[in-house]
């Protein structure tokens, strides 16, 4: 089992973080340092370091994460102009918690390219 993260304790609320959702497979929260207007991390609740350590049964979270993403857009008021998603992957993509997550980003023009 990977050491846990940051992320762990936010979803069992040892960090006291205002939390948008929650259910028992992701948890969502905003961006302590966001990049944009709306900026959200979407994270599974079972600690998966990096995409490369995703298995077949991790399926139904990583679904989830998506479908979260699109109820939070909504709610962000985000859904019409757009939004995008972003997952990192180790070091040379950019991932700084081993703890997967999925940014959520919009709220204004994002151009072609955005590094969270």
């Amino acid at each position: 089992m990977s050491e846990e993260t940051i992320f762990s304790k936010i979803i069992r609320q040892e960090i006291p973080t205002p939390l948008l959702y929650q259910d028992d497979l992701v948890t969502a929260f905003r961006d302590i340092s966001p990049r944009v207007d709306s900026h959200i991390l979407i994270i599974p609740n079972k600690l998966i370091p990096t995409v490369n350590d995703v298995e077949e049964e991790d399926e139904l979270a990583l679904g989830r994460m998506i479908t979260v993403a699109k109820k939070l857009a909504k709610e962000e008021g985000i859904d019409e102009n757009g939004y995008r998603l972003i997952m990192n992957c180790n070091q040379h993509g950019g991932q700084e918690v081993y703890h997967i997550h999925m940014h959520l980003l919009g709220g204004q023009p994002l151009g072609p390219l955005l590094s969270v």
